[in-house]
């Protein structure tokens, strides 16, 4: 069983107040996202609308948390490599910087960043925030963004446009096919 089934189980199985709480749960795993997180609650017999303000929802906290944390990060990260060049420049050794603070090449993650770094040079936050999901999901996306140094709040709601639009038009198809066989 897939983790899609597992959801759509899961949704059947739980009182009616509680199947948007999964729905949102599911907004929030990579490759479900706010558009497959509507599905599963549209096709489990939740109202199109309340399925897609819940896997909106959830797609958007998750995302929002994971911004939030890789600007942490990033922030953490400047900051030391800062407080070295200070101290290298300050009389320090230049062996005071380690070889594990370098940059290591990884191969895949390296074509990936490479492919991020030319649509984001070509489409800017909001293109890559509205047409990321069609090659990675939002989260991806999103850490990607916070970790180059845009501004959180920049990306946060590039990111809350992109999920409410996707999430949309595919509640909106999937609400519609749904009623059209019923």
């Amino acid at each position: 069983m897939n983790l899609i089934e597992t959801f759509q189980n899961l949704v059947a199985q739980v009182p009616d107040l509680v199947q948007p709480l999964i729905v949102a749960l599911a907004g929030a795993v990579p490759f479900i996202e706010g558009e497959g997180a509507a599905g599963i609650g549209i096709i489990g017999g939740i109202p199109p609308v309340l399925a897609a303000v819940a896997a909106m929802a959830g797609n958007f906290v998750c995302v929002a948390i994971l911004v939030l944390a890789s600007s942490g990060a990033r922030r953490a990260i400047v900051d030391r490599s800062r407080a070295r060049q200070l101290a290298v420049a300050g009389g320090g050794s230049a062996t005071d910087v380690d070889a594990s603070s370098q940059p290591v090449d990884g191969g895949r993650g390296s074509a990936r960043r490479d492919k991020f770094q030319r649509a984001f040079e070509r489409y800017g936050v909001p293109g890559v925030s509205l047409l990321g999901p069609l090659l990675l999901p939002t989260h991806f996306t999103a850490t990607m963004l916070a970790a180059s140094g845009i501004g959180k709040g920049r990306i946060l709601v590039w990111q809350a446009v992109a999920i409410v639009g996707w999430t949309t038009v595919v509640a909106v198809i999937i609400g519609g096919a749904v009623s059209a066989i019923h």
